[in-house]
C-alpha cells in the first residue's frame, strides 16, 4: 500500500482547466489499476492532493436538480460566473475567492476501502480544524458537509463536500469557506437545502480576513493523522 499523498497546490484555476486535470489525475490512477490485474502487474497507484481557489462558478452534481441554480445565462454572465454539470454526487454548490478548495485523488485500495468512511474523515478534518479557530462543528445527518449551530434555527454550513469514486479511486472533494463572498450562495439553493443559511470562517470569527495559507497548514495536519499518510 501506498501512503504517500503529492500535494500540490494550483493557486487560482479556472474550474473546468481543474476538472480536467483532475480527470487526467483520476485515469492513470484507474489505468495502473486495471494494468495490474489484467497483467498480475504489481505497480503502485499513485495519491494526491490538490488545493485550488476557483473564479466564481456554479457547479451541479448529477443527482441535482438544475432549478436549483436561481439564475439564467444572462444573469451568471452579470456576475461573472460560469456554470457546469459535472459528475460528483450531490446537488448544486458555489466556488469562488475566499473558499479553499480541496481535491484528493486517492486509491482508496492504499487506505481503506470504505467510501462512507472516507467521507467521514474529510468531514473531521474540517471539523479537528475549525475546533482549532474555536468554532464547534459538526455533521447534520442525512446532510454531507460541516455545519455549525445543527439542530437549531441558526443552522449553517461552513463547507460543502461531493465525490466521485470508481475502482475505489476518489476525485472532487471538499469547499471550505474562509474568505468567501457568501452572497453568491443567494443565487442558488445550496446542495439543494432550502432555509439553511451558509457561512464563512472570517463571518464567524468577526475578521476581515483569516490567513488561508495557514487554515490549509491545519487542514493537512489533520488529514496526515486521519488518513496515516505522508505529502510530498
Amino acid at each position: 500500500m501506498n501512503r504517500i499523498v503529492e500535494l500540490q497546490d494550483l493557486g487560482y484555476k479556472d474550474y473546468k482547466q481543474t476538472w480536467d486535470y483532475q480527470e487526467g489525475l483520476f485515469k492513470g490512477i484507474v489505468d495502473t489499476k486495471v494494468k495490474n490485474r489484467r497483467e498480475d502487474a504489481d505497480l503502485k497507484t499513485n495519491n494526491y492532493f490538490l488545493f485550488v481557489e476557483h473564479p466564481h462558478v456554479y457547479t451541479l452534481g448529477k443527482s441535482g436538480d438544475l432549478s436549483n441554480l436561481l439564475l439564467n445565462e444572462k444573469q451568471l454572465a452579470n456576475k461573472g460566473a460560469t456554470f457546469y454539470k459535472i459528475n460528483r454526487g450531490g446537488d448544486i454548490t458555489y466556488h469562488g475567492p475566499g473558499q479553499i478548495v480541496g481535491y484528493p485523488i486517492l486509491d482508496l485500495e492504499n487506505f481503506f476501502t470504505d467510501i462512507h468512511k472516507y467521507l467521514r474523515l474529510l468531514e473531521e478534518m474540517i471539523i479537528l480544524t475549525l475546533e482549532e479557530y474555536g468554532l464547534k462543528a459538526e455533521r447534520s445527518e442525512g446532510e454531507t458537509g460541516v455545519w455549525l449551530d445543527v439542530g437549531t434555527p441558526f443552522a449553517r454550513k461552513i463547507c460543502a463536500m461531493g465525490v466521485r469514486a470508481s475502482r475505489w479511486v476518489t476525485m472532487h472533494g471538499f469547499a471550505l469557506n474562509v474568505n468567501a463572498d457568501l452572497g453568491y450562495f443567494d443565487n442558488i439553493i445550496p446542495c439543494g437545502i432550502r432555509g439553511k443559511a451558509v457561512t464563512s470562517l472570517n463571518v464567524e470569527l468577526g475578521e476581515k480576513e483569516i490567513n488561508e495559507a495557514e487554515v490549509k497548514e491545519k487542514l493537512l495536519t489533520h488529514f496526515k493523522k486521519l488518513f496515516e499518510a505522508e505529502f510530498v
